[in-house]
């Protein structure tokens, strides 16, 4: 049981990684309401990363096998276009920097975009025979902890370092995009 637990942990700080890094970015440009934000991503970010393992399991292989040859595809575009578009404004934009995560739309767009890995992770349970809702709860745990603390390490970072962050976070984002293409498209 210690071990299983163990791996789900494991399993949950990997999958919280993209949530951090887009969280880390979002933080980077608020002025403001840092706590409510990172509390909103946290909670939104957390959701998505609980439910989609539960869908996951629930959906199964043939609807997953559906979705694999487009839903990477989708994702890498997001990324491509969210962290262009900050590398972009850094370069040539404002003085604002990073990922406006005060507004409901990029927000749920990104929950959603960070936690297909997590579906994936939901149909691997159920075809192990593994029970889901607690490595889903623990999922969900770890992505909020992590997604919030990367709006406030964020909004640090970016008040030390300015556009550099918004740079750092439109990379990421690209990465994280390419890293879903390479893993499971080519």
């Amino acid at each position: 049981m210690f071990t299983s637990l163990l791996s789900t942990f494991f399993i949950a700080v990997g999958l919280a990684m993209d949530a951090f890094s887009v969280s880390l970015a979002g933080g980077a440009v608020l002025k403001k309401d840092v706590f409510r934000t990172a509390l909103v991503a946290g909670l939104l970010f957390g959701f998505f990363q609980f439910a989609m393992p539960l869908i996951g399991y629930v959906i199964g292989v043939p609807i997953t096998n559906l979705i694999t040859p487009y839903g990477y595809w989708l994702v890498f575009f997001l990324f491509l276009f969210v962290g262009g578009k900050m590398i972009y404004d850094a370069v040539f934009g404002s003085e604002e920097c990073g990922i406006d995560l005060t507004g409901w739309k990029v927000l749920l767009l990104l929950a959603v975009a960070t936690s297909i890995d997590a579906l994936a992770v939901g149909v691997s349970y159920a075809l192990l025979g593994e029970e889901i809702l607690l490595p889903a709860v623990i999922i969900g745990v770890v992505a909020f902890g992590f997604s919030a603390a990367g709006v406030f390490v964020g909004n640090r970072l970016g008040c030390v370092l300015g556009n550099k962050m918004e740079i750092l976070g439109g990379v990421i984002l690209v990465l994280i995009g390419c890293k879903f293409l390479l893993e499971n498209v080519l």
